[in-house]
């Protein structure tokens, strides 16, 4: 059974591409749904006037429970998936899976400073502490590479939509050059461009801040290129819109964007445009309006490996 939560986001646009039959639906929790053939049900949600939130789960549940809720904007979907969590055991689930495709708070994995909260450690063990299994794609790890070390749940899924942007980015474009913003892109961009031998290569990035950054390009000859540039994520943009200006500047006859996870907070968008970006294409991790990818077929996949036969 999948219980997903009541207004969590709104119908993608444009349609989704996808691999299978019945994946694109109202949402990106009943897409999967549907194509995991899952019963699925809405856990009601009411917000008081103090700021307090209610929920309401089915009465009676089964023995395998799954909940999907992708963690960005997380604060209050953590106090949400807490009281979800408690109540469907409460209610008969003994084996609780989160399907969180954006999984939050995965950045901060040491202290930089003395006292400095390790937030990977502490949302790690709070989800483990709630769920048997655990399904994500593409987690922004850096110093941590095995996801159970960050969030110690005894079965893990840990799926990557590089290869689906691939076939996203060979249908639009003939021989692009696949270009990571910084170092740590180097997983996603190489996996990506092993699929349809794209040539690929990443930038060398310095940080100076959340919003200051120094990207300096490799020593490639872009004359002419239509570039993509890759990573699992853009936040505010800020990084892969000085890559894109540099880019451009080196010659790039066109320069796109395509990332798992379009968090894209403030004027994210905006900056891109700004800087020549032609096209953003995500997945639907997040629900926004550069979603091209439905992830229901690889959620599915993810699933299955954690139900099947010992």
């Amino acid at each position: 059974m999948l219980l997903h939560f009541e207004n969590n986001s709104k119908p993608p646009h444009p349609p989704l591409q996808s691999t299978e039959p019945g994946t694109v639906g109202n949402t990106p929790a009943q897409a999967f749904g549907r194509a995991a053939g899952l019963w699925s049900a809405a856990i009601g949600q009411h917000q008081y006037p103090d700021g307090e939130i209610g929920l309401k789960l089915p009465p009676n549940l089964p023995a395998e429970v799954v909940i999907y809720c992708s963690l960005h904007q997380p604060n209050d979907k953590l106090i949400a998936l807490m009281l979800a969590a408690r109540t469907a055991r409460a209610l008969g689930a003994k084996h609780l899976t989160l399907v969180a495709p954006y999984l939050a708070y995965m950045r901060q994995d040491m202290a930089f400073t003395p006292g400095e909260v390790v937030s990977q450690q502490v949302i790690g063990h709070f989800l483990a502490e709630m769920f048997d299994a655990l399904i994500t794609v593409d987690p922004h790890l850096h110093r941590v590479t095995r996801l159970q070390d960050a969030v110690p749940v005894r079965q893990v899924q840990v799926l990557s939509a590089a290869t689906l942007l691939a076939d996203w980015v060979a249908a639009q474009l003939k021989q692009p050059l696949l270009l990571g913003p910084d170092e740590e892109s180097w997983q996603w961009v190489s996996r990506a461009a092993a699929k349809h031998h794209f040539d690929f290569e990443v930038c060398t990035k310095l940080r100076r801040g959340d919003h200051h950054v120094q990207i300096t390009l490799p020593e490639l000859d872009f004359q002419g290129r239509e570039v993509v540039l890759m990573d699992d994520m853009c936040s505010t943009g800020n990084t892969l819109a000085q890559a894109a200006r540099l880019v451009k500047a080196a010659g790039a006859s066109k320069v796109c964007v395509a990332v798992t996870h379009a968090l894209m907070a403030g004027q994210a968008m905006a900056l891109l445009k700004d800087a020549g970006v032609e096209a953003v294409w995500s997945s639907n991790s997040i629900v926004h309006e550069s979603n091209v990818l439905s992830l229901a077929p690889l959620l599915t996949q993810g699933l299955r490996q954690i139900y099947k036969p010992a």
